[in-house]
């Protein structure tokens, strides 16, 4: 499942996630690297890649709940983190859809 959410990421997906991940200080230190790159993919690719971490970090939090190594506080955190994160790469993805659908409406 996770390598299916891994092929996403290397197609540049993106999430403007990061501020969502607010106890996560390396996605917002890897989004602040991709925005001194300049690049509007690097800082694409970069927020993908902490959506990527976040359903990896839900994932293993729930095996870790399964073991009971985790307290089930910590995977309904972690899964409900992943939750908000996927419903906000689906609505920009339905965002950019739009968009790309309205350019293609327009008379050259």
């Amino acid at each position: 499942m996770i390598n299916n959410v891994n092929s996403v990421s290397s197609l540049s997906m993106t999430r403007g996630l990061a501020a969502i991940d607010k106890d996560s200080s390396t996605a917002s230190s890897a989004a602040e690297s991709a925005a001194n790159d300049g690049s509007f993919a690097a800082v694409l690719g970069n927020v993908a890649n902490g959506a990527v971490n976040t359903l990896k970090n839900a994932e293993s939090m729930s095996f870790a709940g399964i073991k009971g190594t985790a307290t089930t506080r910590e995977v309904v955190d972690a899964v409900m983190q992943a939750q908000q994160t996927l419903q906000t790469a689906i609505a920009i993805r339905d965002k950019v859809v739009s968009s790309f659908l309205e350019v293609t409406k327009m008379q050259m």
